[in-house]
């Protein structure tokens, strides 16, 4: 991921579409907690060397792009994770953490597939939104 855009960029020249436009980006995120996801049309990398591999590759900050919350739910863990990311992001899940990626993935497909018939604002209004905590 760290090297994608390079990649990116050359699919985007060989299909003849313009990135900034026809794109959509996935990828985790140790800034959200396990389980959510933000859609969002740009915006810097906020140190995600794969995200600013993307920019750079494309020259703008201008592309749409999903990210998938992969944090840990207890703060004080997160906060060292977010520290640590790149040995915490290559870290294989546990099975607990399995089921909420599946179910978290689904709704990543459904948010893609709203960005494709309605647009992004529609997605972002659908699925930005904080989970209200279980009772």
């Amino acid at each position: 991921m760290n090297l994608s855009g390079i990649a990116i960029r050359m699919l985007a020249e060989e299909l003849e579409i313009d990135p900034l436009r026809d794109l959509i980006v996935l990828y985790d995120e140790v800034d959200l907690p396990l389980g959510s996801l933000r859609v969002r049309e740009r915006g810097s990398s906020a140190g995600h060397n794969g995200a600013k591999s993307v920019s750079g590759a494309l020259g703008s900050d201008e592309w749409l792009r999903v990210r998938i919350g992969v944090a840990p739910e207890d703060i004080e863990v997160a906060s060292r994770v977010r520290k640590r990311s790149a040995d915490y992001v290559l870290t294989p899940f546990r099975k607990k953490e399995l089921a909420v990626l599946d179910e978290v993935l689904d709704r990543v497909a459904d948010a893609v597939e709203v960005v494709l018939r309605e647009g992004a604002g529609a997605a972002m209004n659908r699925f930005n939104r904080r989970e209200e905590p279980a009772e």
